[in-house]
């Protein structure tokens, strides 16, 4: 088992806060000191009451989902043998509301770019057959349907 943390900041500073019209803008700190700006997205909470030049979670989970998949294929290359020059993904996510009316991210759609150098290049099926592998064996992709538990202090 592994276990993963990531602190999440945030504060009023002053704001009424019951009008809803307070700041979005928060911080994620991870292990080893990386702090990243984040908020809700501004297609989400206007501005000024969500930061433009941050990561949102929407975001966060796209790039998630492809940085997992991108690590799973490189490996699962290097291990067949190919080599890999470059990796390059235009990933989306697309949000849309459920049955019952809540928004979620109905799909996240990977478009990776892939330059191999080396003797050995896949072909079409053997490059599907690395992504699916891939896709199996990410992390990210086995979990959007976790659980998620709260635990409030």
């Amino acid at each position: 088992m592994h276990r993963y943390e990531a602190r999440v900041s945030w504060s009023r500073d002053g704001a009424v806060f019951t009008d809803n019209r307070y700041h979005r803008a928060h911080e994620w700190s991870f292990d080893g000191g990386v702090t990243v700006p984040a908020s809700a997205s501004p297609s989400v909470v206007r501005l000024p009451f969500s930061r433009a030049d941050a990561i949102d979670p929407e975001e966060a989970l796209v790039a998630a989902a492809s940085s997992c998949h991108m690590l799973s294929f490189l490996f699962l290359a290097a291990k067949r043998g190919y080599v890999v020059d470059s990796y390059t993904d235009n990933a989306f996510g697309v949000m849309e509301a459920n049955a019952a009316g809540q928004r979620y991210v109905s799909r996240i759609t990977l478009r990776p770019a892939i330059a191999f150098g080396g003797e050995r290049t896949p072909g079409p099926a053997d490059l599907d057959a690395l992504h699916h592998a891939a896709h199996n064996d990410c992390y990210i992709a086995n979990s959007v349907k976790a659980e998620i538990v709260v635990e409030a202090l």
